[in-house]
């Protein structure tokens, strides 16, 4: 799971190398339906694993004294969580097939890789966002807004027509 801080090896640096996906922001823009439903699925996840782990962790800790209806209790929320957990890595897989970095996961906050003046960037959403407004530098958790001039098409190659001498 990627994020600002995880998972950065200590070589890692913040030049790019030459098999680092980059995205332009009409492909992170494009991608955002698809994205925000997978978004909502690692949310989900954690709301439901943050209301699991507190009553699982009670039971362990009665774990000697329980009752038979508390034992079973605590059996299925190991079973419930292990399930949660196998759905949520399944979200993040999802995501990182994409290329899409899991920035903060609880937040919904992903990052789709980019390049900003030679170092490794993310056009980054959350969800109630309405569109992909801010970008980052990777490990860096500052947010900066869009520039207008990044969300426009590059112009369409001109053609050279050829002069009537040619088309003779």
């Amino acid at each position: 799971m990627n994020g600002y801080t995880e998972n950065r090896a200590s070589e890692a640096h913040e030049r790019p190398g030459p098999n680092d996906l980059v995205l332009t922001w009409g492909a992170s823009h494009a991608m955002l339906p698809l994205v925000g439903r997978i978004v909502a699925d690692v949310m989900h996840g954690h709301e439901q694993l943050a209301q699991l782990r507190p009553e699982r962790e009670r039971l362990d800790r009665q774990r000697h004294t329980l009752a038979w209806s508390g034992r079973s209790r605590r059996y299925q929320l190991q079973e419930d969580i292990t399930a949660v957990e196998k759905d949520l890595r399944k979200a993040y897989t999802e995501l990182e097939t994409l290329g899409v970095a899991v920035l903060h996961g609880a937040s919904g906050l992903v990052g789709f890789p980019t390049i900003v003046n030679e170092r490794r960037a993310f056009f980054s959403w959350r969800p109630g966002e309405e569109d992909v407004v801010y970008w980052n530098f990777a490990g860096d958790p500052v947010r900066h807004d869009v520039l207008e001039s990044w969300t426009k098409a590059p112009p369409a190659a001109k053609t050279r027509r050829k002069s009537r001498r040619q088309q003779s």
